[in-house]
């Protein structure tokens, strides 16, 4: 059930016309609380949607009653009417919902730069329909209204001792740091406040959402919420908390991972021995985001050479000379030199892990990539047609 295996909480997905399929395209998740906690963040890209310049204004008391979100139309770069159109969404829903819209987040999904008259009363439309849909059991819908390229929905339920915390994301491209390309919705029924739910979601994103580097790319519309309404009546040990949540980000972090477009590689590139973790992060992310050793890995070729050349490039602290690369199991580089033969390397099932050891101290950290593939090329060369 996603966003409504947590108690306190109603979800909705219609289908208003945005997308050209006729599948869900508006998603209404409502907390009924008792409580109604609200915690987001949001892309550090400079350029940002009006959905997401609107939530970050509604976020600032922590207090969050529902969140509408819609695919079909990134509503990003449309202007003063783009706005108003964000505006009179979370109106529309508050007005339905009887409560104040500024405790309504808006979300949107889908191209740039395209936003009309009839976009905003879909939307509209959408708000209206989805209210009167809401139910305890609306999350499966919900999760198929917020997909765009994605080839399946991603949906993730943890559970503990009493609480129960349950997330829906959409992406399946542009997937990079700060957050990726992606729109997350988290529900909780622990019994939490504003801060210990930023806290927490901003520890899980940074090692999860953070960390998935697909293409390099930064969306103009990321949003990962956290909604809690205390329903369960329980308030965890907040490292108990932090702890389910991040393993159920990873879990989504790694569905979008799977579902990247074109894909034929779930690469996991694990970086050990380093002096800091921000180094390991560093070097982790200059390999993923190295067209030359992305494509390689779609030829299903170890090229080791690769690796030292891309984290060559970093500023973090480690004598390339002293390196250590394993492919899939196989060191296939020692100290900066040759090690196991390549042939011994298997690269073709779609999981694949490269260990690089720095061999300069003890932090490490975990970038997940995808490898480039001729069928990425496709997909994006003619996303807007």
């Amino acid at each position: 059930m996603s966003v409504t295996a947590a108690q306190g909480f109603e979800a909705a997905g219609v289908a208003v016309g945005l997308k050209s399929t006729g599948a869900n395209d508006v998603a209404i998740v409502v907390n009924r609380g008792p409580k109604k906690v609200g915690a987001a963040v949001f892309t550090t890209n400079r350029a940002k949607a009006n959905p997401i310049l609107w939530s970050q204004q509604v976020i600032g008391d922590g207090i969050v009653e529902a969140i509408v979100l819609n695919s079909g139309g990134a509503n990003c770069f449309t202007g003063p009417f783009g706005f108003q159109t964000t505006h009179q969404t979370a109106e529309k829903a508050a007005e339905l919902l009887g409560v104040g819209a500024g405790d309504v987040l808006v979300c949107s999904t889908g191209l740039i730069g395209t936003g009309d008259e009839i976009f905003r009363a879909k939307v509209l439309d959408g708000v209206e329909k989805g209210v009167a849909a809401l139910s305890a059991d609306g999350g499966e819908a919900a999760s198929l209204a917020i997909m765009t390229t994605d080839s399946r929905p991603k949906r993730a339920v943890v559970t503990r001792d009493g609480w129960t915390v349950g997330g829906m994301a959409k992406g399946a491209g542009m997937l990079a740091p700060g957050l990726a390309t992606m729109l997350v919705v988290i529900t909780t029924d622990a019994d939490l406040d504003a801060a210990a739910a930023d806290t927490a979601l901003r520890e899980a994103t940074r090692v999860s959402f953070d960390r998935l580097d697909s293409d390099g790319c930064m969306s103009t519309n990321d949003q990962v919420t956290l909604l809690a309404s205390g329903a369960s009546g329980i308030r965890p040990d907040p490292v108990d908390f932090a702890a389910a949540l991040t393993e159920l980000c990873l879990d989504l972090a790694t569905q979008l991972q799977g579902d990247a477009e074109g894909a034929s590689h779930d690469i996991t590139i694990e970086v050990v021995g380093a002096a800091s973790e921000d180094d390991a992060v560093t070097v982790g992310r200059s390999v993923a985001r190295n067209n030359l050793f992305k494509a390689a890995i779609f030829g299903n070729d170890p090229n080791w050479g690769r690796v030292l050349a891309a984290i060559g490039t970093t500023d973090a602290a480690f004598d390339p000379y002293d390196v250590d690369v394993s492919f899939n199991g196989v060191r296939v580089c020692t100290a900066g030199g040759p090690d196991r033969p390549r042939e011994e390397v298997d690269l073709t099932p779609r999981a694949t892990h490269i260990l690089i050891d720095l061999r300069v101290g003890d932090a490490a950290a975990t970038i997940r990539t995808n490898d480039l593939t001729h069928d990425y090329v496709h997909e994006n060369s003619a996303y807007s047609s």
